[in-house]
């Protein structure tokens, strides 16, 4: 049975052609319409019974594209990054990149590069928040999808896969350390561009010191931070020069010296405080521009600080930038609960390296081929006949991207399988009857 992908999820997948060479781009084609199309655990030979080629390939021809074929993650997410920035994003427009690390549960001694971690999306207090598997380190573009307007989504793109030191392997990169390299490979690819990095308080550590000039990373502050003024200029005298500022002091002191200032943000309103100076225990002697912003109904103390090397941002812009960071752990829901990412079963090195990526990947295909060729309103309506009790639902979510997709996919097997009707030329003439007389 011969593999058949929609005109509309195929002009997408050509634009990757160049990662592959021509037989295993045939094989990642046919893995991705598996990969959607699967309803149950989206292993390697689920992937072929999802694409219809269960007992027509043979399964190692799926794990071997995994395991064994010459092609990077890194490639295919590269030029999904092209394509996105040269269609979903305005010319001259900054790259807004969410950076976080989530965890992927796995079983067996023998699945290679598995250890124990700390599981922060499991519910506190049930003792389940050690877990045997892979972290991964993502990298995802914020953008907003036409289906989706005033609502912005991640799209994962770019991964690396973390090792906790040991002492046979004492040099293996932190988190803070891969989402550089996730930072910088993006920031060489599109060197006339602005690039604004968001992650959390976990990522706030001297990894990030020193990007590019066309890079600025946001992160939040940890509440023990203490803050100095801007670097002082050189005196001319000999000796080593001061690399610290004057002390400012610590969040706590920061928030009650001073007063704040009411800004608009998408969120509502906010009081907000900005302090340009120096947290040299992460960012070392660069200028940073501290950000405290708390409720307006607050009068003390501080709910959330920010840090951030871009110094042209205002306070409400830098809220906003951060804010836009929940749009990967909502990925990372999707993923897991709806996309079927970290489903397969394999348990060499490169084929572990490469699955999960190639889930994530395919999460991303099908959300650029639902804002091209997707009926939102339909859908929606649809779904809202089907379930009046949903009122509040406005947008496609993925599962109803998905499920679009797989009717897509769906239409272009069947009447591929049907047969053609017969051509005028194919019909004989019947034979003329023999003229009966009653009598």
């Amino acid at each position: 049975m011969p593999l058949h992908v929609p005109g509309s999820l195929d002009g997408l997948l050509v634009l990757l052609r160049g990662c592959f060479s021509q037989p295993t781009f045939q094989t990642f084609r046919a893995l991705v319409v598996g990969f959607l199309c699967r309803v149950g655990d989206h292993t390697v030979t689920g992937m072929l019974i999802g694409a219809r080629l269960g007992g027509v390939w043979h399964h190692s021809r799926g794990h071997d594209f995994f395991a064994r074929a010459r092609w990077s993650p890194d490639d295919i997410g590269l030029r999904l990054l092209d394509f996105i920035v040269a269609v979903f994003l305005t010319p001259g427009a900054p790259i807004v990149l969410a950076v976080d690390d989530t965890l992927f549960g796995r079983s067996g001694r023998r699945v290679a590069d598995c250890f124990y971690h700390h599981d922060g999306s499991q519910p506190a207090g049930e003792g389940k928040r050690t877990r045997w598997g892979n972290n991964w380190v993502v990298a995802g573009i914020v953008i907003e999808l036409p289906f989706r307007p005033g609502r912005p989504v991640c799209l994962p793109v770019l991964f690396r896969l973390w090792r906790p030191r040991r002492p046979d392997h004492p040099d293996r990169p932190s988190k803070p350390q891969l989402a550089r390299e996730l930072i910088v490979l993006v920031a060489a690819r599109f060197r006339g561009r602005l690039v604004h990095a968001v992650a959390d308080a976990a990522y706030g550590s001297g990894a990030l010191r020193g990007l590019p000039a066309n890079t600025s990373v946001t992160v939040r502050m940890r509440a023990n931070a203490v803050i100095h003024g801007p670097q002082p200029p050189r005196t001319g005298k000999r000796g080593r020069p001061r690399l610290v500022g004057d002390r400012l002091g610590s969040l706590a002191e920061l928030a009650a010296a001073g007063a704040f200032e009411e800004v608009d943000t998408a969120a509502g309103r906010s009081a907000v405080k900005a302090i340009v100076g120096q947290w040299y225990a992460a960012f070392g002697p660069q200028t940073v521009q501290i950000v405290l912003a708390r409720r307006v109904d607050r009068t003390d103390g501080f709910d959330i600080a920010l840090v951030s090397s871009d110094l042209q941002a205002t306070p409400a812009q830098l809220l906003e930038r951060y804010r836009q960071r929940w749009t990967i752990e909502t990925a990372f829901q999707d993923a897991k609960s709806t996309a079927g990412v970290g489903q397969a079963r394999n348990r060499t090195s490169a084929a572990v390296a490469r699955t999960v990526p190639f889930g994530f990947l395919c999460q991303s295909l099908a959300q650029l081929w639902y804002a091209l060729h997707g009926r939102s309103e339909a859908d929606v309506a649809a779904r809202r006949a089907r379930a009046p009790w949903h009122r509040d639902k406005m947008t496609a979510s993925t599962h109803d991207v998905l499920v679009a997709l797989r009717h897509q996919i769906i239409r272009a097997q069947f009447p591929a399988q049907a047969r053609r009707p017969p051509s005028h030329h194919q019909i004989t003439p019947a034979p003329a009857r023999p003229a009966v007389t009653v009598g």
